[in-house]
């Protein structure tokens, strides 16, 4: 098949056209922008063989699906329309149905130990605990600090507003949460989950951080949650604010889902696969797939922090640890941040698989 029939391949980023081969696609362009340039990140609808950047669409998609893809016209059973109307839908989406706000659906669908005004009426130890802490703590070099566990809000209907957000976005994307990694039969089983095949190896959490990763994750099986708030946007899908000031250097969540071999899922068109182990041994390399469970880090966008604009946005890092022998990724505050403040961290360490440039 010659390079004119590749391009028609809508499972394939388009290369630069020979000199030859131009005068067949100059009139290949975006429906909604109406250009032709970034021909590498130009796709073509497997429906109607409209062309569409794939930073035109909203929500944005971070690279070019490896399987058929097919635009929003395509994908509405509505009767067909002209491509006017075609590049509106493209820029429109349709705002998720809210999960109800009600204390035992809520309590159920996280599978809360207790119900969040039992925690409530009783406070937290571990943040009476962090209250009682004196200030000059603070003072303590940035390297010296250990790491924070979050401060729920303590109004316990707060907690279940910022509950139903992340339980509207997950039913919306058609998974369960999860605030563990999970191993599921036919993909990587947890023994292949060994931080000390990591290429060039892996830092180890200390044993104080680790005691604090654990508190928040008893936090969140009480039902206090993390002070987060999952909204829809029309450009950026879902996303993630703060709804109270967090601290720097606060553990916002664990990158939770299923683990698999990064070799099953190179033609997956899952976005938000993150790494888990780079192994010297691509073979044993694994990645968490968030897909079917996961918790409301899935949620929080990625950042390119290599624009000064990039750099201002992002207030997290994301991190990966060895705890007791075992990879797991962490994202965690880099700066104070303030209420109501978007949540940001980087996607720059795998540049090549997230062009990462059209998500400032």
């Amino acid at each position: 098949m010659g390079a004119a029939g590749q391009l028609r391949r809508r499972t394939r980023a388009r290369t630069p056209p020979s000199r030859a081969e131009s005068r067949d696609d100059d009139d290949v362009s975006c429906e909604a922008c109406g250009s032709g340039d970034a021909a590498a990140e130009l796709m073509l609808c497997d429906g109607c063989d409209r062309g569409f950047h794939i930073f035109c669409l909203r929500p944005i998609l971070p690279r070019v699906p490896a399987g058929d893809w097919f635009c929003p016209s395509c994908r509405s059973p509505a009767p067909a329309r002209s491509k006017s109307a075609a590049a509106s839908s493209a820029a429109t989406a349709r705002k998720p149905k809210q999960f109800p706000l009600v204390q035992t659906k809520i309590v159920d669908f996280f599978k809360i130990q207790r119900s969040p005004l039992a925690a409530a009426s009783t406070g937290s130890s571990e943040a009476k605990k962090r209250k009682r802490k004196p200030a000059g703590a603070l003072v303590v070099s940035k390297k010296k600090r250990k790491l924070l566990p979050f401060n729920p809000s303590e109004d316990p209907a707060q907690r279940l507003r910022q509950m139903a957000s992340l339980a509207t976005a997950l039913t919306a994307t058609g998974a369960v949460f999860s605030n563990h990694l999970t191993y599921q039969p036919g993909m990587a089983p947890r023994s292949a989950n060994r931080a000390a095949l990591e290429a060039g190896g892996m830092q180890v959490l200390p044993k104080e951080d680790v005691e604090t990763l654990s508190q928040c994750q008893r936090m969140m099986e009480r039902g206090e949650c993390p002070p987060l708030l999952v909204v829809y946007d029309p450009v950026e899908g879902f996303t993630v604010e703060a709804d109270r000031f967090i601290r720097d250097l606060t553990i916002i969540t664990e990158y939770v889902g299923d683990v698999d071999y990064l070799r099953n899922r190179e033609h997956d068109d899952g976005d938000s696969m993150m790494t888990l182990l780079s192994a010297s041994a691509p073979s044993r390399s694994l990645v968490i797939c968030p897909d079917r469970r996961s918790n409301i880090a899935r949620f929080i966008n990625g950042i390119n922090n290599h624009t000064p604009e990039g750099r201002k946005k992002q207030n997290l890092k994301c991190v990966r640890f060895d705890v007791a022998g075992e990879c797991r990724v962490l994202l965690v505050a880099n700066r104070d941040i303030s209420k109501g403040e978007r949540l940001y961290y980087d996607y720059n360490g795998s540049e090549h698989e997230y062009p990462t440039h059209h998500f400032v």
